[in-house]
């Protein structure tokens, strides 16, 4: 039985809530115009999983066209978020082993993501074969990021 799926327009207002789980005060664009036009956007695919008829976990896989290693694609997971009342129960593993095979399905080479430094965080992407000990991560923001 699969836990996932792609969101729709559907999914609108128990998407936000979510986000707000993940980023708490900071502004987030309530729009429908926004949610739609991330759901349409060539690539991205948002993955969410249920928990008693309700969005429970979700992210953002964006699989990105390249030019190196012979064309083929790479992916970028984002906005990776559990519901705090059903952490522990398999949801966030089963939205990021959703987007791990959809990547691996459009040949992607590669999948990155950015955590923080919280180690129950790193343990759980480690955990699923993240490794965070090849390459540095580094950004360049226009806001600041999110308080741990």
């Amino acid at each position: 039985m699969d836990l996932t799926r792609k969101l729709t327009s559907d999914d609108h207002d128990a998407a936000l809530a979510l986000y707000r789980t993940l980023v708490g005060d900071q502004e987030i664009d309530t729009s429908k115009t926004r949610f739609a036009t991330l759901l349409a956007h060539p690539g991205t695919a948002l993955i969410g999983a249920d928990h008693a008829g309700t969005l429970s976990a979700m992210l953002t896989l964006h699989i990105l066209p390249n030019i190196t290693q012979n064309g083929r694609p790479y992916a970028l997971i984002e906005n990776v978020v559990t519901a705090r009342p059903v952490r522990g129960r398999g949801l966030g593993r089963a939205v990021m082993s959703a987007a791990i095979q959809r990547a691996w399905d459009a040949d992607a080479y590669k999948i990155m993501l950015l955590t923080g430094q919280d180690s129950t965080t790193k343990g759980f992407y480690t955990a699923l074969g993240f490794l965070d000990d090849q390459k540095h991560g580094l950004q360049l923001r226009r806001v600041p990021p999110r308080a741990p």
